[in-house]
């Protein structure tokens, strides 16, 4: 029988052709070998954590702020914000790609070109070089990190769904803790190498992902909805029932996607970002996505990922080797809050209940460090630094079991088949041209108004609560397909049951054309 926590994670239905006798995944072949493929995607977000972090060690380093100047707010504001806006320009290329030819296409063209383009950043001989070279990386980067949550939520095992999704955009600590303790480990070489070495490993992972990326299966949900059935029903056969092609799951899994996209069909548009706001029930997808995407950067956090040594000046920690060794410490901190206390907890707590525990956790300690600061300031009592420091790591707890987990996971959920890209694309959208507006305001701010900008966030924070209360709903329990009736509730049931009648009026016809031929 199908387990409590896989009762959680899906429906009576689905959970009625589970097999009765299974044993854990990790005891199961072809579960093993699903999830083991699985982690060819499930990495690529470590692409943008190594980013991230690479750049806030990279910041407190003498030799590569002496080799490029000792750039000013203003200027480290235009290195960091390129990185978004090449991946805001490549959204719309990536999304018509994974629709029109697979999510896999995507994927393996990025990665190649974040290898190519880790190479050049290392080398850089001057400034516009090095930023010519992380406008490239941000361009490649979404080339993976757009499609790679969907292929993961589209081929999952049903019970894995949530959390291996949620252990996505997790993934982003990989990079984050490598980064970090390269800054750490290489600080101390008196040459360029210092950061040279920093720059070339971030191609690290992608090279690990480009290796077996010829093993990743496609989307069984894309191969259906291209006519390719019987490409899908093998790939689940193999990875979902275990070589059994009567395997009852697999039949579910097929007519349950087939019965969708033959709903979504009845609408033969070709989808197209207008959907998004065509209906009450996309409106409310479509504002989710745009919240989420907003929020990653401006929840208080983006203050921290790209400028934490600027953050640390203010509390008084200066010195390179106190800023690298915080910035390991507290990626290894955001690592195991982000799986064990946010993904794994998805289908336990739910997806609602953990934005509401992370967004009221936010707001409050976001005040503590606020008043904590400016005491700081007035005081210069070095307790009041360290009180500072303990509020960031809480803080960043507080973001790691909702905003890491489940950005990416929650999107591409709660949007259906045919929109499914366009809704990640938008979350990415807003995401990044958050992410833009943070890294040219954020460093010219800290040094301008110091912590008084911390109230922004505060207030932030506080609409946030209001927003998810009223907008975010719980997907726990449902299958993808089922999700899509939280949102559209009526009219997808009405559309159902059209579909049904139509289907059963065929067949009473074809019936009786038969008795008449005989």
């Amino acid at each position: 029988m199908a387990s409590k926590t896989a009762k959680n994670a899906i429906g009576p239905e689905l959970a009625a052709v589970l097999p009765k006798d299974a044993k854990p995944w990790y005891l199961t072949k072809h579960l093993i070998m699903l999830n083991l493929i699985l982690c060819v995607p499930l990495i690529s977000s470590s692409a943008v954590g190594y980013d991230a972090s690479m750049m806030n060690g990279l910041q407190s380093l003498a030799q590569w702020k002496d080799y490029f100047g000792h750039p000013n707010a203003a200027l480290l504001g235009t290195i960091n914000a390129v990185y978004p806006i090449a991946k805001i320009l490549m959204l719309f290329p990536v999304t018509w790609l994974g629709d029109r030819y697979g999510r896999r296409v995507p994927i393996a063209l990025g990665l190649v070109c974040l290898v190519g383009f880790a190479i050049l950043q290392a080398a850089s001989q001057d400034i516009a070089m090095f930023i010519v070279s992380r406008f490239l990386l941000g361009g490649a980067t979404i080339l993976i990190a757009q499609p790679s949550p969907i292929i993961i939520t589209e081929l999952a095992y049903p019970t894995h769904r949530a959390k291996i999704t949620a252990l996505y955009n997790s993934s982003f600590y990989f990079g984050a803790i490598l980064a970090a303790w390269a800054t750490y480990g290489t600080f101390r070489l008196n040459s360029t190498w210092s950061w040279r070495i920093p720059s070339a490993m971030q191609a690290g992972f992608p090279l690990i992902q480009l290796v077996f990326v010829y093993f990743l299966p496609e989307s069984p949900r894309w191969l259906v909805s291209k006519g390719r059935t019987e490409e899908a029903r093998n790939i689940l056969v193999k990875y979902h029932g275990g070589g059994d092609h009567s395997s009852p799951l697999v039949d579910f899994e097929i007519k349950e996607i087939e019965e969708y996209l033959r709903i979504e069909a009845l609408n033969s548009r070709e989808s197209s970002y207008t959907d998004l706001v065509r209906t009450a029930a996309n409106r409310r997808r479509a504002l989710i996505a745009v919240i989420l995407g907003f929020y990653a950067q401006w929840s208080g956090i983006g203050v921290v990922s790209y400028y934490l040594t600027l953050v640390l000046d203010t509390i008084g920690i200066t010195t390179t080797k106190e800023q690298t060794l915080i910035n390991g410490i507290l990626q290894i901190f955001n690592f195991a809050a982000a799986i064990f206390a946010g993904a794994l907890m998805v289908d336990r707590l739910g997806r609602r209940v953990l934005f509401m525990i992370s967004a009221c956790g936010l707001f409050c300690s976001y005040i503590c460090w606020t008043v904590l600061t400016a005491e700081f300031v007035r005081t210069e009592n070095a307790a009041m630094g360290k009180a500072v420091l303990g509020f960031i790591f809480i803080a960043y707890f507080f973001f790691d079991i909702a905003w890491t987990p489940m950005l990416y996971s929650y999107t591409v959920e709660i949007f259906p088949f045919r929109l499914r890209s366009l809704g990640l694309s938008t979350a990415l959208m807003t995401t990044n041209l958050a992410l833009v507006l943070g890294t040219f305001l954020n460093p010219i701010a800290l040094e301008k108004i110091g912590w008084k900008y911390y109230i922004l966030f505060c207030v932030l924070l506080a609409i946030l609560i209001v927003l998810i209360y009223f907008l975010f709903p719980e997907t726990k329990g449902h299958t993808l397909e089922e999700i899509s009736e939280i949102f559209d509730g009526p009219e997808l049931i009405e559309a159902k049951t059209v579909a049904g009648e139509d289907e059963q009026a065929a067949g009473e016809k074809t019936s009786k054309q038969e008795i008449r031929a005989v």
